[in-house]
């Protein structure tokens, strides 16, 4: 049988804190597994299923959503993407979310796959891309990279929607930080319509804000990042254990998600913290939007990281 998410490379590695393992997926490159002595730090699924509300998949050459899928190019020409979010008549999440990606290295604890970007309606462009996921000492990094393959500059974003845990613990009772001054505010079809501060308001969760308590599908911005270069979100469990998605500057955007329906939880809240590159209808606004030109690459960084395990005796 043909799994929904094709072939799953199995990683592992030995940590301080125990033994670290994940399993990637062929289609749409996603992270199905990740396990920290036994421990999950994502809420993993069936293989004999496709990913519950697009977990952990990769997201080019945009994140999030276009209105109408209708994009405007530097030249004036107007672009009709197909519309794969009929109930809000949106283009959501690129156009490799059901891609089977091919393996171009391997190692037991690293991954790195690849597809191409092929011009198609409402994207005339090519792009190779390729993602490698590395177990490292602290948890998973996963590197992007895209080059324009094609004979003119390609607009492109990435966006990636992992979902986050700690096994054992309700995600009701983590703690939400994010270190974000603006939230970015939609209309009902979950496009945006401003960007305001969170100073006063119930996005505000840089002090913390207990994951039981909110229900969202929101973006923010203005992202502090740390000397380094670094941007953090994190999940706290009572006991200090904590679960966190870090990114590069590259990832100027956030969106969190939260819901009661994911398969294996019953019922119990899971959350996604989704890094991204631009918000939605950045192919219109430009926020974030990336160009470029022929041969040009880029290449950007997040990962996950655990804290405060310890490895059973």
């Amino acid at each position: 049988m043909t799994l929904p998410t094709g072939e799953q490379f199995d990683l592992e590695t030995t940590t301080a804190s125990g033994e670290l393992r994940a399993t990637i997926t062929a289609v749409a490159a996603a992270i199905r597994t990740l396990t920290i002595d036994g421990v999950d730090l994502v809420p993993p699924y069936a293989e004999d299923r496709t990913p519950p509300s697009g977990a952990g998949i990769v997201l080019v050459p945009w994140p999030n959503r276009i209105r109408d899928g209708r994009w405007t190019d530097e030249s004036g020409e107007v672009h009709q993407l197909a519309i794969t979010e009929p109930k809000l008549d949106n283009a959501i999440h690129g156009l490799l979310r059901y891609a089977e990606y091919r393996v171009v290295e391997r190692e037991r604890d690293s991954v790195t796959l690849a597809a191409t970007v092929y011009p198609q309606l409402g994207y005339p462009y090519t792009l190779g891309t390729a993602v490698k996921y590395e177990l490292v000492a602290d948890g998973l990094k996963v590197t992007h990279y895209l080059e324009n393959q094609g004979g003119e500059a390609a607009p492109v974003a990435v966006g990636t929607h992992p979902f986050v845990k700690i096994g054992g613990v309700s995600t009701d009772d983590l703690v939400l930080r994010l270190d974000a001054s603006s939230h970015i505010e939609v209309d009902d079809r979950l496009l945006p319509t401003g960007e305001v501060p969170v100073d006063g308001t119930g996005f505000d969760f840089r002090e913390g804000r207990r994951v039981g308590d909110v229900q969202l599908d929101d973006a923010f911005g203005e992202l502090a990042a740390d000397d380094d270069g670094i941007i953090e979100h994190t999940l706290t469990a009572p006991d200090g254990r904590e679960v966190a998605v870090w990114a590069e500057e590259e990832f100027g955007y956030v969106q969190v998600y939260t819901t009661r329906e994911f398969p294996g939880e019953d019922g119990q809240q899971a959350i996604a913290v989704e890094p991204m590159t631009a918000p939605a209808e950045a192919f219109n606004s430009g926020r974030g939007l990336r160009l470029l030109d022929p041969g040009e690459e880029w290449r950007a960084s997040w990962g996950i990281r655990f804290r405060g395990f310890t490895a059973a005796e």
